[in-house]
Protein backbone atom coordinates (compact mmCIF):
# COMPACT_ATOMS: atom_id res chain seq x y z
CA UNK A 1 0.00 0.00 0.00
CA UNK A 2 1.38 3.39 -0.98
CA UNK A 3 -0.42 5.58 1.17
CA UNK A 4 1.46 7.24 3.62
CA UNK A 5 -0.42 6.76 6.87
CA UNK A 6 -1.85 9.49 9.04
CA UNK A 7 1.00 9.82 12.22
CA UNK A 8 -2.10 10.65 14.76
CA UNK A 9 -2.87 6.96 14.61
CA UNK A 10 -1.74 4.74 17.15
CA UNK A 11 -2.28 0.76 17.74
CA UNK A 12 -1.82 -1.78 20.55
CA UNK A 13 -1.93 -4.71 19.81
CA UNK A 14 -2.46 -6.97 22.90
CA UNK A 15 -0.04 -10.30 22.82
CA UNK A 16 -0.13 -12.13 25.92
CA UNK A 17 -2.45 -14.67 26.93
CA UNK A 18 -1.20 -18.69 27.51
CA UNK A 19 0.06 -21.11 24.84
CA UNK A 20 -1.94 -24.19 26.38
CA UNK A 21 -4.70 -25.01 24.07
CA UNK A 22 -2.04 -25.69 21.19
CA UNK A 23 0.23 -27.92 23.28
CA UNK A 24 2.65 -29.49 21.61
CA UNK A 25 3.76 -26.82 19.74
CA UNK A 26 2.76 -23.79 21.87
CA UNK A 27 4.44 -23.31 25.40
CA UNK A 28 3.67 -20.64 28.14
CA UNK A 29 6.59 -18.60 26.30
CA UNK A 30 5.35 -19.42 23.24
CA UNK A 31 1.29 -19.23 22.68
CA UNK A 32 -0.76 -19.10 19.45
CA UNK A 33 -0.06 -15.93 18.62
CA UNK A 34 3.92 -16.63 18.34
CA UNK A 35 3.25 -19.68 16.47
CA UNK A 36 3.41 -20.36 12.40
CA UNK A 37 0.12 -22.08 11.83
CA UNK A 38 -0.97 -20.63 9.01
CA UNK A 39 2.17 -20.77 6.59
CA UNK A 40 5.72 -19.06 7.42
CA UNK A 41 4.13 -16.30 9.28
CA UNK A 42 2.90 -15.72 13.09
CA UNK A 43 -0.33 -14.36 13.96
CA UNK A 44 1.23 -11.47 15.48
CA UNK A 45 3.38 -10.58 12.50
CA UNK A 46 0.17 -10.84 10.26
CA UNK A 47 -1.30 -8.74 12.72
CA UNK A 48 1.07 -6.24 12.05
CA UNK A 49 0.95 -6.76 8.50
CA UNK A 50 -2.74 -6.33 8.24
CA UNK A 51 -1.40 -2.41 9.90
CA UNK A 52 1.00 -1.88 7.02
CA UNK A 53 0.01 1.92 5.17
CA UNK A 54 -2.67 2.06 7.59
CA UNK A 55 -0.60 3.03 10.67
CA UNK A 56 2.59 4.31 10.86
CA UNK A 57 4.78 1.28 12.18
CA UNK A 58 6.66 3.23 14.70
CA UNK A 59 3.00 4.10 16.12
CA UNK A 60 2.68 0.50 16.93
CA UNK A 61 2.95 -0.60 21.03
CA UNK A 62 2.96 -4.15 21.19
CA UNK A 63 2.21 -5.07 24.95
CA UNK A 64 3.09 -8.46 26.04
CA UNK A 65 4.50 -10.37 29.75
CA UNK A 66 7.92 -11.08 31.02
CA UNK A 67 7.51 -14.72 30.01
CA UNK A 68 6.79 -14.22 26.26
CA UNK A 69 9.04 -10.65 26.04
CA UNK A 70 12.37 -12.36 24.71
CA UNK A 71 10.05 -14.67 22.06
CA UNK A 72 8.78 -11.01 21.07
CA UNK A 73 11.53 -8.97 20.45
CA UNK A 74 13.54 -11.94 18.62
CA UNK A 75 10.51 -12.42 16.41
CA UNK A 76 9.69 -8.55 15.81
CA UNK A 77 13.07 -6.56 14.91
CA UNK A 78 11.85 -3.80 12.35
CA UNK A 79 10.07 -1.80 15.35
CA UNK A 80 11.84 0.14 17.92
CA UNK A 81 12.62 -1.67 21.26
CA UNK A 82 10.57 1.00 22.90
CA UNK A 83 7.40 -0.10 21.34
CA UNK A 84 7.42 -3.54 22.92
CA UNK A 85 6.67 -3.51 26.47
CA UNK A 86 6.14 -6.04 28.68
CA UNK A 87 3.61 -5.93 31.83
CA UNK A 88 5.27 -6.61 34.78
CA UNK A 89 2.55 -9.07 35.93
CA UNK A 90 -1.12 -9.85 34.72
CA UNK A 91 -3.85 -7.54 35.51
CA UNK A 92 -6.50 -8.01 32.87
CA UNK A 93 -7.27 -6.27 30.00
CA UNK A 94 -8.28 -2.71 31.36
CA UNK A 95 -5.09 -2.38 33.14
CA UNK A 96 -2.94 -3.13 29.81
CA UNK A 97 -5.08 -0.58 27.67
CA UNK A 98 -4.23 1.66 30.33
CA UNK A 99 -1.05 1.57 29.85
CA UNK A 100 -1.29 1.91 26.27
CA UNK A 101 -2.58 5.01 26.72
CA UNK A 102 -0.07 6.28 28.57
CA UNK A 103 2.15 5.18 25.88
CA UNK A 104 0.42 7.04 23.64
CA UNK A 105 -0.41 10.19 25.47
CA UNK A 106 3.20 10.79 26.02
CA UNK A 107 3.68 11.25 22.34
CA UNK A 108 0.12 12.63 20.79
CA UNK A 109 -2.54 13.58 23.39
CA UNK A 110 -4.83 13.98 20.28
CA UNK A 111 -4.04 10.61 18.60
CA UNK A 112 -6.36 8.33 18.00
CA UNK A 113 -5.76 4.70 18.94
CA UNK A 114 -6.42 1.48 18.08
CA UNK A 115 -6.93 -1.74 20.22
CA UNK A 116 -6.06 -5.54 18.33
CA UNK A 117 -5.44 -8.66 19.45
CA UNK A 118 -2.77 -10.33 18.47
CA UNK A 119 -3.98 -13.82 17.64
CA UNK A 120 -6.78 -13.39 15.32
CA UNK A 121 -6.76 -14.84 11.72
CA UNK A 122 -8.22 -12.10 9.17
CA UNK A 123 -7.09 -12.87 5.33
CA UNK A 124 -9.19 -9.42 3.74
CA UNK A 125 -6.49 -6.65 4.43
CA UNK A 126 -8.08 -4.45 2.33
CA UNK A 127 -11.91 -4.81 3.93
CA UNK A 128 -10.05 -5.14 7.51
CA UNK A 129 -8.49 -1.85 7.17
CA UNK A 130 -11.65 0.01 5.66
CA UNK A 131 -13.87 -0.79 8.31
CA UNK A 132 -10.94 0.13 11.16
CA UNK A 133 -10.81 3.74 8.93
CA UNK A 134 -14.71 4.12 9.23
CA UNK A 135 -14.67 3.55 12.59
CA UNK A 136 -11.36 5.92 13.49
CA UNK A 137 -13.81 8.48 11.73
CA UNK A 138 -16.76 7.49 13.99
CA UNK A 139 -14.21 8.03 16.55
CA UNK A 140 -12.95 11.50 15.68
CA UNK A 141 -16.08 12.86 14.50
CA UNK A 142 -18.21 11.56 17.43
CA UNK A 143 -16.23 11.61 20.95
CA UNK A 144 -17.14 7.95 21.64
CA UNK A 145 -15.69 4.84 21.86
CA UNK A 146 -16.01 2.71 19.29
CA UNK A 147 -15.65 -1.19 18.81
CA UNK A 148 -15.74 -3.65 15.90
CA UNK A 149 -18.56 -6.64 15.60
CA UNK A 150 -18.57 -9.91 13.60
CA UNK A 151 -21.22 -11.27 12.33
CA UNK A 152 -22.09 -14.55 14.35
CA UNK A 153 -22.13 -17.80 12.11
CA UNK A 154 -23.47 -19.81 14.83
CA UNK A 155 -24.80 -19.29 18.34
CA UNK A 156 -21.18 -19.53 19.89
CA UNK A 157 -21.38 -19.50 23.68
CA UNK A 158 -17.64 -18.62 24.52
CA UNK A 159 -17.70 -15.45 22.94
CA UNK A 160 -19.34 -12.02 24.59
CA UNK A 161 -21.96 -10.74 22.33
CA UNK A 162 -22.79 -6.48 21.43
CA UNK A 163 -26.01 -5.97 21.41
CA UNK A 164 -26.92 -2.64 18.62
CA UNK A 165 -29.71 -0.64 19.32
CA UNK A 166 -30.59 2.25 17.34
CA UNK A 167 -28.69 3.43 13.77
CA UNK A 168 -26.47 6.11 14.37
CA UNK A 169 -25.93 9.10 12.47
CA UNK A 170 -22.51 9.80 11.92
CA UNK A 171 -20.82 12.28 9.11
CA UNK A 172 -17.60 11.60 7.14
CA UNK A 173 -18.15 8.08 6.85
CA UNK A 174 -18.27 5.77 3.37
CA UNK A 175 -21.87 3.54 3.50
CA UNK A 176 -20.51 1.46 6.09
CA UNK A 177 -23.42 1.52 8.90
CA UNK A 178 -22.83 3.17 12.79
CA UNK A 179 -25.07 1.60 15.39
CA UNK A 180 -25.30 2.68 18.93
CA UNK A 181 -24.46 -0.40 21.16
CA UNK A 182 -27.64 -1.18 23.54
CA UNK A 183 -25.23 -3.22 26.00
CA UNK A 184 -22.90 -5.74 25.85
CA UNK A 185 -23.85 -9.35 27.10
CA UNK A 186 -21.49 -11.54 28.61
CA UNK A 187 -20.86 -15.21 27.43
CA UNK A 188 -24.50 -16.91 27.34
CA UNK A 189 -25.13 -20.28 27.63
CA UNK A 190 -25.95 -22.40 24.86
CA UNK A 191 -29.36 -21.78 24.99
CA UNK A 192 -29.41 -17.75 25.39
CA UNK A 193 -26.68 -17.91 22.36
CA UNK A 194 -29.87 -19.41 20.27
CA UNK A 195 -32.00 -16.47 21.53
CA UNK A 196 -29.35 -13.98 20.59
CA UNK A 197 -28.84 -15.34 17.10
CA UNK A 198 -32.84 -14.98 17.05
CA UNK A 199 -32.89 -11.31 17.34
CA UNK A 200 -30.91 -10.44 14.37
CA UNK A 201 -29.45 -7.00 16.38
CA UNK A 202 -26.52 -9.19 18.51
CA UNK A 203 -22.44 -9.56 17.22
CA UNK A 204 -19.60 -11.37 18.17
CA UNK A 205 -17.26 -9.17 20.48
CA UNK A 206 -13.75 -9.51 19.13
CA UNK A 207 -12.17 -6.99 21.72
CA UNK A 208 -11.28 -4.71 18.48
CA UNK A 209 -11.68 -1.34 19.95
CA UNK A 210 -10.83 2.81 18.69
CA UNK A 211 -11.21 5.85 20.44
CA UNK A 212 -9.44 9.05 20.80
CA UNK A 213 -7.16 9.92 23.66
CA UNK A 214 -9.46 12.76 24.73
CA UNK A 215 -12.46 10.24 24.54
CA UNK A 216 -10.83 7.42 26.38
CA UNK A 217 -9.29 9.31 28.94
CA UNK A 218 -12.54 10.85 29.45
CA UNK A 219 -13.89 7.57 30.17
CA UNK A 220 -11.74 6.45 32.67
CA UNK A 221 -11.65 9.48 34.67
CA UNK A 222 -15.36 8.90 34.61
CA UNK A 223 -15.49 5.30 35.33
CA UNK A 224 -12.31 3.87 36.25
CA UNK A 225 -10.22 7.07 37.99
CA UNK A 226 -7.52 5.09 39.12
CA UNK A 227 -6.46 3.87 36.30
CA UNK A 228 -6.77 7.62 34.71
CA UNK A 229 -4.17 8.46 37.60
CA UNK A 230 -2.16 5.51 36.09
CA UNK A 231 -2.13 7.46 32.61
CA UNK A 232 -1.71 10.88 34.34
CA UNK A 233 1.31 9.27 36.17
CA UNK A 234 3.29 7.65 33.10
CA UNK A 235 2.45 11.08 30.97
CA UNK A 236 4.26 12.90 33.09
CA UNK A 237 7.22 10.12 33.91
CA UNK A 238 10.87 10.65 32.76
CA UNK A 239 10.99 6.91 32.81
CA UNK A 240 8.29 5.16 31.64
CA UNK A 241 9.59 1.22 32.53
CA UNK A 242 10.23 2.45 36.23
CA UNK A 243 6.90 3.84 36.55
CA UNK A 244 5.11 0.60 34.82
CA UNK A 245 7.26 -1.47 37.17
CA UNK A 246 6.41 0.12 40.12
CA UNK A 247 2.47 1.22 39.37
CA UNK A 248 1.17 -2.00 37.39
CA UNK A 249 1.43 -4.37 39.95
CA UNK A 250 -1.29 -2.09 41.94
CA UNK A 251 -3.87 -1.52 39.80
CA UNK A 252 -7.07 -3.66 39.94
CA UNK A 253 -7.39 -7.27 37.77
CA UNK A 254 -10.27 -5.92 35.57
CA UNK A 255 -11.47 -6.90 32.00
CA UNK A 256 -12.13 -3.43 29.68
CA UNK A 257 -15.18 -4.49 29.04
CA UNK A 258 -16.18 -4.65 32.99
CA UNK A 259 -14.54 -1.46 33.47
CA UNK A 260 -15.28 0.69 31.12
CA UNK A 261 -16.86 -0.57 27.91
CA UNK A 262 -20.27 -1.66 30.03
CA UNK A 263 -20.47 1.87 31.44
CA UNK A 264 -19.15 4.21 29.35
CA UNK A 265 -21.71 7.29 28.53
CA UNK A 266 -22.09 6.22 24.67
CA UNK A 267 -20.08 3.24 22.55
CA UNK A 268 -20.71 2.61 18.96
CA UNK A 269 -20.61 -0.57 16.59
CA UNK A 270 -19.65 -1.29 13.53
CA UNK A 271 -20.18 -4.90 11.84
CA UNK A 272 -17.19 -6.24 10.18
CA UNK A 273 -17.10 -7.02 6.55
CA UNK A 274 -13.92 -9.01 6.69
CA UNK A 275 -13.26 -12.49 7.11
CA UNK A 276 -12.72 -13.47 10.71
CA UNK A 277 -11.73 -16.11 12.75
CA UNK A 278 -10.27 -16.50 16.64
CA UNK A 279 -8.69 -19.19 16.08
CA UNK A 280 -10.04 -20.78 19.24
CA UNK A 281 -8.26 -24.72 19.28
CA UNK A 282 -6.81 -27.30 16.63
CA UNK A 283 -10.09 -27.54 15.15
CA UNK A 284 -10.16 -24.09 14.04
CA UNK A 285 -6.45 -24.61 12.47
CA UNK A 286 -8.04 -27.59 10.47
CA UNK A 287 -10.36 -25.50 8.52
CA UNK A 288 -6.76 -24.09 6.82
CA UNK A 289 -5.12 -26.88 5.95
CA UNK A 290 -4.62 -29.36 2.89
CA UNK A 291 -7.56 -31.59 3.05
CA UNK A 292 -8.32 -34.52 1.61
CA UNK A 293 -10.66 -36.63 -0.21
CA UNK A 294 -11.69 -38.34 2.90
CA UNK A 295 -11.71 -35.06 5.23
CA UNK A 296 -8.29 -35.19 6.76
CA UNK A 297 -7.16 -32.07 7.14
CA UNK A 298 -2.80 -31.81 7.01
CA UNK A 299 0.04 -29.79 6.94
CA UNK A 300 2.59 -32.81 6.24
CA UNK A 301 3.33 -35.69 3.75
CA UNK A 302 0.29 -37.92 4.58
CA UNK A 303 -0.84 -42.15 3.36
CA UNK A 304 -4.05 -43.17 5.30
CA UNK A 305 -6.37 -46.02 4.89
CA UNK A 306 -9.88 -45.99 5.94
CA UNK A 307 -9.37 -42.93 7.97
CA UNK A 308 -11.92 -40.23 7.79
CA UNK A 309 -11.78 -36.27 8.97
CA UNK A 310 -8.45 -36.30 10.94
CA UNK A 311 -6.30 -33.37 11.48
CA UNK A 312 -2.53 -34.19 11.32
CA UNK A 313 0.17 -31.05 12.49
CA UNK A 314 3.77 -31.25 12.47
CA UNK A 315 7.06 -29.48 12.73
CA UNK A 316 9.10 -32.61 12.24
CA UNK A 317 9.01 -33.17 8.19
CA UNK A 318 8.05 -36.96 9.20
CA UNK A 319 5.71 -38.71 7.13
CA UNK A 320 2.93 -39.57 9.26
CA UNK A 321 0.54 -42.73 8.48
CA UNK A 322 -3.03 -42.80 9.43
CA UNK A 323 -5.18 -47.06 9.04
CA UNK A 324 -8.59 -47.00 10.49
CA UNK A 325 -9.17 -43.53 12.53
CA UNK A 326 -11.20 -41.33 12.27
CA UNK A 327 -11.94 -37.75 14.58
CA UNK A 328 -8.77 -37.57 15.64
CA UNK A 329 -6.37 -34.56 16.01
CA UNK A 330 -2.65 -35.70 15.86
CA UNK A 331 0.19 -32.94 16.42
CA UNK A 332 4.04 -33.73 16.71
CA UNK A 333 6.55 -30.85 17.91
CA UNK A 334 10.39 -32.36 18.28
CA UNK A 335 9.97 -33.01 21.79
CA UNK A 336 6.16 -33.99 22.36
CA UNK A 337 2.98 -35.88 20.63
CA UNK A 338 0.03 -35.18 21.25
CA UNK A 339 -3.08 -37.55 19.94
CA UNK A 340 -7.11 -36.87 20.91
CA UNK A 341 -10.46 -36.78 19.71
CA UNK A 342 -11.50 -33.94 17.96
CA UNK A 343 -14.69 -33.68 20.29
CA UNK A 344 -12.03 -32.86 23.07
CA UNK A 345 -10.31 -30.09 21.70
CA UNK A 346 -11.25 -28.14 24.36
CA UNK A 347 -10.17 -30.64 26.90
CA UNK A 348 -6.25 -30.20 25.85
CA UNK A 349 -5.44 -26.82 27.96
CA UNK A 350 -6.60 -29.15 30.89
CA UNK A 351 -3.83 -31.81 31.01
CA UNK A 352 -1.15 -29.07 30.03
CA UNK A 353 -1.38 -28.08 33.89
CA UNK A 354 -0.58 -31.57 34.71
CA UNK A 355 2.51 -32.24 32.25
CA UNK A 356 6.25 -32.07 32.83
CA UNK A 357 7.21 -28.13 33.36
CA UNK A 358 9.96 -27.93 30.64
CA UNK A 359 6.66 -29.32 28.39
CA UNK A 360 4.63 -26.51 29.98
Amino acid sequence: MSQAAPKNRYALILAGGSGQRFWPISRDALPKQLLKLFGDKTLLELTIERLDGFVPKENILILTNKQQEASVRALVKDLPAENIVAEPEKRDTAPAIALAVGWVVARDPTATMIVLPADHLIKDHAQFQRVLSNAALAAENSGSLVTVGITPTWPCPSYGYVERGRRASIGGLDDLPVWEVARFREKPNPDLAEHFISQGTFLWNAGMFIWTIPAIFSELSRHCPVLADFVSELRGSKDFSATVDKQFGKLPKLSIDYALMERASRVLNIESTFDWDDVGNWTSVGRYLDTDSDGNQHNCALSQQDSLNNIVFTQTGQHVALIGVQDLIVVASKDGLLVATRSKAENIKKIVDSLPKELR
